[in-house]
């Protein structure tokens, strides 16, 4: 047999007593850590994050190493759908667009970016507002409620308020009716906040939120429809306050989390 196969009997019994070569043991005890870490984020990390994981808990292996064993094994990140939407520009009436998409901030409490998604329930719409700090991402105050009234921003901007005490922050929101709302602005003056405003119908002016938005939904939410929002609001909370802030690596601050980002 050895001859017919060209190989030297050293090599077949070499084989027989140890089949799985020094890489492929090694690579089955990757693909254990590599599951550890694709488990603990929900399903929701890609090689590179997985990567940097297994690099912070002292593996020295190479990042095309982690993602060929993913691939081979079929472990890739939970995506959700993406619905289309229409782009357009006409100017802001309220607040003009002081943001002007400048995104990258250089300290904590500069500019702060707010909007508004739904969730889906059996009992009915949750909506959920949030107020992000552009400076680490961070989600600086949120609030969810059963219905679009303005109380929803005006909740989610007060846990902002009352945990980082802003002196002259922008804060930049669509222009939706919660915002444009003399509620709403009255509460930004009263609390030394600038109003910034997106052109009408453009959500690019105000992409930094909406990729929040997308994150959460397609990590945690994906297409399940909660059965009460007692439930959707428990696992929002979850998200947001336990993965998000404190464990969820962000490729924009260079791999770490929002809190461990902010602590440097």
């Amino acid at each position: 047999m050895c001859r017919v196969l060209d190989v030297t009997r050293s090599g077949f019994y070499a084989w027989l007593h140890q089949p799985l070569s020094a890489r492929a043991i090694e690579d089955l005890r990757l693909l254990g850590l590599i599951r550890a870490s694709y488990a603990a984020s929900g399903g929701v990390y890609g090689s590179p994050r997985v990567f940097l994981d297994l690099r912070e808990a002292g593996e020295r292996c190479g990042r095309h190493r982690v993602a060929r064993i993913m691939r081979s094994r079929k472990i890739k990140a939970l995506r959700g759908y993406k619905a289309p939407r229409a782009i357009h520009g006409r100017p802001s009436i309220i607040a003009p667009n002081t943001l002007q998409r400048q995104f990258t901030v250089a300290k904590p409490d500069q500019v702060w970016v707010t909007d508004i998604t739904y969730i889906r329930t059996w009992q009915g719409w949750l909506y959920l507002a949030v107020v992000m700090d552009l400076y680490a991402r961070r989600i600086v105050g949120w609030s969810m409620k059963p219905t679009l009234a303005r109380e929803v921003v005006l909740d989610a901007i007060l846990m902002a308020v009352w945990r980082r005490q802003p002196k002259g922050t922008l804060i930049h929101s669509d222009q939706g009716s919660q915002y444009g709302s003399d509620d709403w602005l009255r509460f930004c003056r009263d609390h030394h906040l600038e109003p910034s405003m997106s052109r009408r119908g453009n959500c690019w002016d105000n992409a930094v939120a909406e990729s929040f938005f997308s994150s959460l939904k397609k990590e945690r939410i994906k297409k399940r429809i909660y059965k009460t929002r007692d439930l959707a609001r428990a696992d929002v909370f979850d998200y947001i306050e336990m993965f998000y802030n404190r464990a969820r690596r962000q490729g924009h601050l260079g791999g770490v989390s929002p809190e461990a980002f902010e602590s440097t």
